[in-house]
């Protein structure tokens, strides 16, 4: 479980970084703040932002932290999975030449969406059934 959510997280910190360099993120000048206008595109595909760069860095984050312990971990995964869930809803349902695509959004991030959220649920859920728990202390160490 601390090892599935480390993983979430450190790629979550990854794709926050790979959003702010140019080449990596395509139209890298039209990248604005927030807002459907922002043009630039992380691997050429995926709508991106300040703020949604941002949001992928606190959410790597936030992973990473939780992993520390096999219950945050579980609940890093399996309440990440359902906002991801609530996310991809929300792309479909507004108009994303609308402001209400703040984040911004487009098919491909929508269609990720709904695997990250599956897949996040379904390793909480499903990792936490077996196994023994381990810990990780501030120290690094773990214990059984």
């Amino acid at each position: 479980m601390q090892i599935a959510a480390a993983v979430v997280g450190a790629v979550f910190l990854l794709v926050g970084i790979l959003g702010f360099i140019p080449g990596v993120t395509t139209d890298y000048d039209t990248l604005q703040l927030a807002g459907h206008h922002s043009e630039a595109m992380l691997l050429g595909i995926f709508q991106v932002s300040i703020l949604h760069n941002v949001v992928h860095l606190l959410f790597g984050v936030v992973g990473l932290a939780a992993a520390r312990s096999s219950r945050s971990a579980k609940a890093y995964l399996v309440v990440g999975g359902i906002v991801y869930l609530a996310l991809w809803i929300y792309g479909l349902v507004i108009d994303h030449d609308s402001a209400a695509n703040f984040v911004p959004l487009n098919t491909a991030d929508n269609w990720l969406h709904l695997a990250l959220g599956v897949g996040m649920t379904a390793l909480g859920l499903l990792l936490g059934r077996r196994g023994k728990r381990v810990e990780i202390d501030p120290a690094g160490r773990t214990h059984v």
